[in-house]
C-alpha cells in the first residue's frame, strides 16, 4: 500500500468506528468531501507529485481529532497524524507540511503556502456546493446535538449570511475562479429567504396594528356586538319555544289518536250513546 492508501484505510477506521454519533457533519462523509475536493483542485492545479500526496493525506488526516474532542480538534488532529505518520516513517519535513495544512483549517486562519491554500478551500467546498443547505442543516443539528447552541433557523440563517460575506474566502485560483460564483448564489438565496421572512412579518405586524387601531378608534363596533349577541340569543330561544310547542303537538296527537281508537268502537253499544257527543267535540 502507498501513503495515500495506508493514509485512507487508518482515517476511515477512526472516522467509522471511533467517533460519537453526535457528530452529524464532522465525519467519514465531511472527510470524503473535502479529500474529492481537494483532488478536484489538484486536477487543475499544477503541481508536483508530492505536494499532491502532502494534500491529500492531509485531507484524509484533518478531523480526526474529532474522534477525542470537538474543542481544540485540530491539535488533536495534529497530534494524531504526528504518530500515524512516524510510524510509516515519513520524514520531519513531511510531516511538518501535513501539521501545517492541518492547522490551516482552523477558522480565521490565512493559509501562507499552496498546500494550505487547498486544503483550506477542500474544506469549505460546501459553501459553492448545491446541497449547502443539506449540509449547513446538518452542523446546526451537530451543535444542537454538542449542547452547544441551540439556533432557530433564523438565527442559523443570519449565522451563514455572516459567515458567507464577511468570514470566508477562497485562496486557490482555481476554487476563486470556478466556486465563488455558486458560493455568492448560496448567499443571495439566503438573503432571498430572509427578506422574504422579514416582509412577511411586517405585513402581519401592520395588519394586527390596523385592527387594533380601527377597534379602538370605532366606539360603535362595540354596540354593533351587543345587537348581534341579543339578536342571537332572541333567535335560540325562539328555536327552543317551537321545539316545545312541536313536542307538545306531538304529545296531544298521540293521545287523541289513543283515545278515539278505545272510545269509537263502544259507541255501537246503545248504553254508551251518551258518549257519542262528547266523542264529536
Amino acid at each position: 500500500m502507498n501513503t495515500i492508501d495506508k493514509t485512507e484505510a487508518f482515517a476511515e477506521k477512526l472516522l467509522v468506528y471511533d467517533i460519537s454519533e453526535a457528530y452529524l457533519y464532522h465525519n467519514i462523509n465531511h472527510t470524503r468531501r473535502v479529500v474529492e475536493s481537494a483532488k478536484e483542485i489538484l486536477e487543475h492545479t499544477n503541481v508536483d507529485s508530492e505536494v499532491e500526496e502532502i494534500i491529500i493525506v492531509s485531507a484524509w488526516l484533518h478531523d480526526l481529532g474529532y474522534t477525542v474532542t470537538d474543542k481544540g480538534h485540530e491539535e488533536e488532529s495534529v497530534k494524531i497524524a504526528e504518530n500515524f505518520l512516524k510510524s510509516i516513517d515519513k520524514t520531519p519535513d513531511y510531516i511538518s507540511r501535513v501539521v501545517n495544512c492541518i492547522r490551516a483549517t482552523k477558522v480565521n486562519i490565512i493559509p501562507k503556502s499552496l498546500e494550505e491554500e487547498i486544503i483550506k478551500d477542500a474544506d469549505c467546498s460546501h459553501f459553492a456546493s448545491d446541497d449547502f443547505k443539506e449540509i449547513s442543516e446538518l452542523l446546526r443539528q451537530e451543535i444542537k446535538r454538542l449542547g452547544k447552541q441551540n439556533y432557530t433557523i433564523r438565527e442559523w440563517r443570519e449565522e451563514n449570511i455572516d459567515m458567507l460575506s464577511n468570514k470566508h474566502n477562497f485562496y486557490s485560483s482555481y476554487a476563486i475562479k470556478e466556486w465563488s460564483s455558486k458560493k455568492e448564489d448560496n448567499l443571495m438565496n439566503l438573503i432571498k429567504k430572509k427578506n422574504k421572512i422579514k416582509k412577511k412579518y411586517e405585513k402581519e405586524e401592520a395588519k394586527a396594528k390596523y385592527k387594533a387601531k380601527y377597534k379602538n378608534e370605532n366606539p360603535e363596533r362595540s354596540i354593533q356586538t351587543l345587537f348581534r349577541i341579543t339578536l342571537r340569543n332572541h333567535l335560540k330561544l325562539s328555536d327552543i319555544a317551537d321545539t316545545k310547542a312541536n313536542i307538545l303537538l306531538s304529545v296531544n296527537a298521540i293521545i287523541i289518536s289513543l283515545a278515539l281508537s278505545n272510545i269509537i268502537p263502544k259507541l255501537d253499544n246503545p248504553s254508551n250513546q251518551h258518549l257519542m257527543i262528547p266523542t264529536l267535540i
